[in-house]
C-alpha cells in the first residue's frame, strides 16, 4: 500500500514525490498540470505559504503606538501594530465574536483596535477590552476571546508577518541575504522609501518566480539589461542556498577604447559595482541594480491558478537624484514589460495541455531547479497530516 501527503483535493503520494525527484535530478520539470489546477493553488496557502515569512511592507508605517497596517497571507487577514511597551505584535485580523475584519484601513493609527460589525473593542495587545452588552451575558470568556496571535518582525526599514505565534527566525529564512546585500554596497538602514509599484499578470506565481530565477533568457528577451550588464553564462553567476538563491550580474565590458554613454541609465556611477537579483522562497524578489545605492523589494502573490499579483517597493539612499532614479525605472520598467510577455505566453502554452512538463537547462537554470526542489519538498512536507 502506498502511503499518502494530501490536503484538500490535491495528494502527492511518497510513491509520485520520489518519482518527480528523480525527474528533477534529470532536468525535468514540476508536473505542469502543478501550474493550473485549483486545487493544487488550494493547497499552496497551506504547505508553502502558511509556514514562511511575507514581506507586509515598511517597519517605518509601525514605528510609533498605535500605528497599524494590514496585509494578508492566503485568505487570513493579519493586522500589525506598535503597543505602548514598543514591541511589535501581529494578530489575525478576525474578530472573535463572528469572524468580521477588525481593521479595515490598510494602514493607519489607533488607541484602540475595535471591529466596525458590533464594536468589539481590542487593546493593541489583542486583548479583548469590551463587548456590548456582554455584562449581562452569564459567564462571558472575555479572557478567552483575544485576538489570535500571528507573529511579526523588521530587518532594516523592512517589515514581515508569519501566521504561526512561534515561528522560527525571519533571519532562518533570509540566510546570508543580509550579509550579501551589505556585501554589494548597501547599507538598508541608509534607504529611503520612494513609492510602491502593483502589478498582476496572468500567470502561475511559480512561472513568475522561475522567470525571474534565470538570465538564459537575457541575451534573447532583454537587450536593454544585456546592454548594461554582462549575461553570457561565464559571467553570468547564480547561487543557491536551501531557502533563497541569488543572481550577480557584472557591468558588460565596453569594447576596445568605447567610452560609456553619459544619458541615460549605465550602472556605472556609483558605489554598487554589480547588479545582485535575490529570491527568496517561497515568493519574495529583492532588486539591486548597479550604480548608486538602490533597492527594490516585494512579493509574487498567487491570485489564483493562472495569474499573481506583483508588489514592488523601491528605496533609494538620500544623495540618489531624481533624474538618476527616473533614468533607472526606464531600465527597469523595460525589463517588467518584456517578462510579462514571456510568462503570460508560458502560462497560456501550459494551459494548452500540450505538454507534462517541461526541461530545464541543468546548468543556466540551476536555480529553477533549486526551488522546484524547494516547492516539492513543502508540497510533501508541508500537507503532511492534513
Amino acid at each position: 500500500m502506498t502511503d499518502t501527503v494530501a490536503t484538500e483535493s490535491f495528494s502527492v503520494s511518497t510513491d509520485e514525490t520520489a518519482r518527480v525527484a528523480g525527474h528533477l535530478e534529470e532536468g525535468k520539470t514540476l508536473p505542469l498540470e502543478w501550474y493550473t489546477s485549483p486545487e493544487v493553488a488550494e493547497a499552496e496557502k497551506k504547505a508553502i505559504f502558511a509556514s514562511s515569512w511575507h514581506y507586509v511592507g515598511r517597519a517605518a508605517d509601525v514605528e510609533e503606538t498605535g500605528m497599524f497596517i494590514t496585509a494578508d497571507i492566503g485568505d487570513v487577514p493579519i493586522v500589525i501594530v506598535r503597543d505602548r511597551d514598543g514591541s511589535l505584535n501581529a494578530f489575525h485580523n478576525v474578530c472573535r465574536h463572528r469572524a468580521a475584519k477588525v481593521v479595515l484601513d490598510e494602514k493607519g493609527q489607533r488607541r484602540t483596535l475595535q471591529c466596525h460589525y458590533h464594536a468589539w473593542t481590542y487593546g493593541l495587545d489583542g486583548s479583548l477590552k469590551g463587548a456590548p452588552r456582554s455584562a449581562s451575558e452569564e459567564c462571558f470568556p472575555q479572557q478567552q476571546l483575544g485576538l489570535r496571535k500571528a507573529s511579526a518582525q523588521t530587518w532594516g526599514p523592512f517589515l514581515f508577518a508569519h501566521l504561526d505565534d512561534s515561528p522560527a527566525d525571519l533571519f532562518d529564512q533570509l540566510g546570508e541575504v543580509p550579509d550579501l546585500i551589505a556585501a554589494a554596497g548597501i547599507d538598508v538602514d541608509e534607504l529611503n522609501f520612494h513609492f510602491r509599484s502593483e502589478y498582476d499578470i496572468a500567470c502561475n506565481w511559480k512561472v513568475a518566480m522561475e522567470n525571474y530565477l534565470e538570465c538564459y533568457h537575457c541575451p534573447t528577451a532583454h537587450p536593454g539589461f544585456s546592454d548594461v550588464l554582462d549575461t553570457q553564462m561565464d559571467a553570468y553567476q547564480l547561487e543557491l542556498e536551501h531557502t533563497f538563491a541569488w543572481q550577480n550580474g557584472p557591468l558588460r565590458p565596453l569594447p576596445g577604447n568605447a567610452v560609456p554613454r553619459s544619458e541615460g541609465y549605465t550602472g556605472r556611477d556609483g558605489a554598487v559595482p554589480e547588479g545582485r537579483y535575490f529570491a527568496i522562497f517561497p515568493n519574495l524578489k529583492i532588486n539591486i541594480n548597479p550604480g548608486l545605492p538602490n533597492l527594490s523589494i516585494g512579493p509574487m502573490v498567487p491570485t489564483g491558478p493562472d495569474e499573481c499579483h506583483g508588489i514592488l517597493d523601491y528605496f533609494f539612499s538620500a544623495d540618489v537624484s531624481q533624474q538618476w532614479i527616473d533614468n533607472m525605472l526606464v531600465f527597469d520598467d523595460q525589463v517588467g514589460v518584456e517578462d510579462r510577455v514571456l510568462v503570460e505566453s508560458v502560462q497560456h502554452g501550459i494551459r494548452s495541455g500540450s505538454l507534462t512538463e517541461g526541461r530545464i537547462m541543468l546548468q543556466s537554470e540551476a536555480l529553477i531547479g533549486g526551488f522546484q526542489k524547494w516547492v516539492l519538498e513543502r508540497y510533501s512536507e508541508g500537507t503532511r497530516g492534513a
